[in-house]
């Protein structure tokens, strides 16, 4: 009887000694340039609008009458504009990406989800999605038939970057699980095997269009993240 008792005690005692350890971050820049064009799809405030529309006015907005398209509306609307007036990726599609890639080097991708993060370098002006700004490059219009859920027939005017397009990527990640090489290999294989945006490999719907791929092209730099302490001023 008595040993049971110092039995459970133990392993108590073993229970109350699990230490949490202070988050471990670092910040890695890395250059990016596409080895294949990026095409973007935003879901444009005007579309977002009309739907609303559409759902107060209940029954009725099932005979709404079909208007011409305006190509070139749609072409705008489909891009990510910056409140300072810049051009970006939705941050989530690298940190999608990564995690995603996980499935094929081995590591957890619940783990994934807690370890790495993109820091963005501003949000869209009007849905306040968080982007990773394009710093070399220009769109041009493109139009590409898609066909809708139905099966019907659609055409789609988007933003297309050539190849050659650049961005700096900081990736916010934690020390105790990933290494410098490890992240940079990580986006490494983010740009060749999955790829952002529309038509890439790792797209949902489809095997895609071998869009959104692109090389590291070298490592800015790292630099630690600073946690405050308890007491001290936020």
């Amino acid at each position: 009887m008595t040993k049971k008792k110092t039995e459970k005690k133990t392993e108590a005692e073993e229970q109350s000694s699990v230490i949490i350890s202070p988050p471990d971050f670092a910040i890695a820049s890395l250059l990016i340039k596409g080895t294949a064009p990026y095409v973007q799809n935003k879901f444009s405030q005007k579309a977002l609008n009309q739907i609303k529309a559409d759902q107060e006015r209940g029954k009725s907005a099932k005979k709404r009458e079909r208007k011409a398209k305006d190509f070139q509306a749609i072409y705008a609307g489909a891009q990510h504009v910056a409140e300072g007036d810049w051009l970006g990726i939705p941050a989530p599609a690298f940190r999608n990406a990564a995690i995603s890639v996980c499935r094929i080097c081995g590591y957890a991708m619940t783990k994934a989800k807690l370890s790495i993060f993109i820091e963005a370098d501003g949000v869209d002006r009007e849905d306040g999605m968080p982007l990773v700004k394009i710093t070399k490059g220009e769109p041009r219009y493109i139009e590409h038939y898609v066909r809708n859920e139905t099966g019907v027939v659609d055409l789609r005017a988007r933003p297309m970057w050539q190849p050659g397009w650049e961005s700096i990527v900081r990736i916010r990640f934690d020390l105790g699980q990933f290494s410098l090489d490890d992240i940079t290999n990580l986006l490494i294989r983010v740009g060749t095997q999955v790829g952002v945006g529309e038509g890439r490999p790792d797209s949902k719907k489809s095997c895609g269009m071998g869009w959104g791929l692109f090389d590291v092209v070298s490592i800015l730099g790292m630099q630690k993240v600073v946690f405050p302490r308890m007491g001290q001023a936020g």
